[in-house]
């Protein structure tokens, strides 16, 4: 595993105030954060409607942490332009949408890099995929980016089905976590759905490097601590994966 990976922790502020949210997120980062995770949905790719570019906007003008933009929308193309101009510094985008297939994947990939060379901008992108969607689908375009990276940031792999907060851990998708992290050791490798102090043991020991996380965070009577052991466990076994 590259030295350049480290253990990141992502509160979701889809489980903040909605009121204070400005408020609320920078105290994250101020108990120990490292990211912002941001979680779209349209209502159409997810039942659930939650944040667009306007939030993002709105939030990057009151604070300095890094916004982690997870898309889950039917046509993430749609939207690249307007998340990098509100201020996302990474966009994470979903294989299942456009067309599900490898080449709208490669063109969504395109426009993030495209609309940051417009912007004057540099907006990491992402990609994710869905519990019943192989992870093997990723591996064309991984191959490709395998010595750098550069055009392909991170991957995440859901761990509850995308579109609702408070859904049981799933265990076997960690597997996907383990193939990525043998194939690609210097990939950063993000577990999204139901992570807490216990799961995030298993997410670390497949070899996850970043963890989001809404209302075990949140919720915490002690957020502090419950990101310190989120952070210091994916630390312990960062080395066994190397």
């Amino acid at each position: 595993m590259s030295h350049k990976l480290a253990p990141i922790i992502c509160p979701s502020i889809l489980s903040a105030d909605f009121a204070t949210l400005a408020a609320d997120s920078n105290k994250m980062l101020e108990l120990g954060a490292t990211w912002l995770h941001v979680d779209v949905m349209d209502g159409h790719f997810v039942n659930n409607i939650t944040i667009g570019p306007p939030v993002v906007k709105s939030l990057r003008k009151h604070t300095k942490g890094f916004l982690d933009c997870h898309l889950m929308v039917s046509h993430p193309s749609k939207w690249i332009h307007d998340f990098i101009e509100a201020g996302a510094d990474n966009i994470t985008f979903h294989y299942e949408s456009e067309n599900g297939d490898l080449a709208s994947t490669q063109h969504v990939l395109s426009l993030i890099h495209e609309e940051n060379k417009k912007q004057g901008k540099d907006c990491k992108a992402s990609i994710v995929v869905k519990p019943k969607t192989p992870v093997d689908v990723l591996f064309p375009l991984l191959d490709v980016n395998s010595s750098s990276h550069e055009n392909i940031f991170m991957v995440l792999i859901m761990s509850v089905e995308p579109g609702f907060g408070g859904q049981a851990f799933m265990s076997d998708q960690m597997e996907k976590v383990r193939v990525l992290r043998e194939r690609y050791p210097s990939l950063n490798i993000q577990v999204d759905g139901g992570i807490t102090e216990e799961t995030v043991v298993e997410a670390a020991k497949a070899g996850a490097n970043v963890v989001v996380s809404g209302s075990a965070i949140f919720k915490s009577p002690n957020p502090q601590h419950t990101m310190r052991v989120m952070r210091e466990t994916i630390l312990q076994h960062l080395g066994n994966n190397q």
